[in-house]
């Protein structure tokens, strides 16, 4: 399991940031001093975080983002080369809610990383956003001819 995980269990309760400050810095901040360039820098960190939290398998890499306040995540559906998954949550849905443009890529980079970790190959994931719904949805593939 990933060193966050077991860190986090034996300590007292994590500290609540609130929906205004999380905003704050990922939307407003960040997309502020990212520009242009916003979307892909953050896939970019995603990925660079899945490799300083290589995570086993899909239960841990859903438990990640329950610990990390990303929202629940639910498989949708699995296939041979790639997976669907659902991000919803309270932070998600008010995040969604918002008047900006805003982005799920840092989620992305995350779970394309743990798949090419996880696998050993070249793993992409697209966010499908269904703001509507006050949901987010990944895809993930993976190509099992181009190996690490």
């Amino acid at each position: 399991m990933s060193e966050m995980t077991s860190t986090q269990n034996s300590e007292a309760p994590k500290p609540v940031a609130s929906a205004f400050g999380y905003e704050l810095i990922r939307d407003v901040l960040l997309s502020e001093l990212l520009g242009v360039s916003e979307q892909d820098i953050l896939y970019w960190a995603g990925k660079k975080l899945a490799r300083k939290y290589p995570l086993n398998n899909t239960e841990e890499i859903i438990d990640f983002f329950h610990q990390a306040d990303w929202g629940h995540l639910y498989v949708r559906e699995e296939k041979r080369k790639e997976i669907d998954f659902e991000l919803q949550g309270e932070l998600v849905t008010h995040r969604l809610n918002g008047n900006r443009d805003i982005t799920f890529q840092l989620e992305a980079g995350f779970l394309a990383q743990q798949f090419a970790l996880q696998k050993k190959v070249t793993a992409e994931a697209f966010e499908h956003p269904g703001r509507r719904a006050g949901k987010i949805r990944f895809t993930v593939k993976w190509d099992a001819n181009d190996v690490l």
